[in-house]
């Protein structure tokens, strides 16, 4: 299942990041060949993935979009907005295509849990 290998993903790079730290929030930009994931499905894939992690419970926001594809025919670069374009050009319909670019999983923002001895220690000395 594509959405849930993704979710997995998406969970590994956002507590590589987090190094340790308890997340509250995530932006991720991930790039899907073919067909966009289903939400629901992404959602409950995220909470499975991170159960009993420091994103456990983080709000995620998942922006999805269709790597390139490149035409060695024609030279074109366009989305692979469907499956289609992944086997065949969509400009020219040549059928000598890659993907290109990046296809993976990219972390735009975190925001992290406040450490609460610090915010405490910081209350009291203020």
């Amino acid at each position: 299942m594509h959405e849930t290998s993704m979710c997995d993903e998406i969970v590994e790079a956002v507590l590589r990041r987090a190094e340790g730290r308890q997340v509250a929030a995530a932006r991720v930009r991930a790039a899907f060949a073919g067909h966009r994931p289903d939400p629901a499905v992404v959602e409950q894939g995220l909470r499975v993935a991170a159960a009993g992690t420091p994103a456990q419970g983080a709000r995620i926001e998942l922006v999805t979009e269709p790597p390139a594809v490149s035409c060695r025919d024609c030279g074109a670069r366009t989305p692979a907005a469907d499956a289609l374009a992944l086997v065949a050009c969509p400009r020219c319909g040549g059928v000598d295509v890659e993907i290109a670019g990046d296809t993976g999983v990219v972390i735009e923002s975190i925001t992290y849990q406040p450490d609460v001895l610090t915010t405490e220690a910081s209350e009291v000395r203020a």
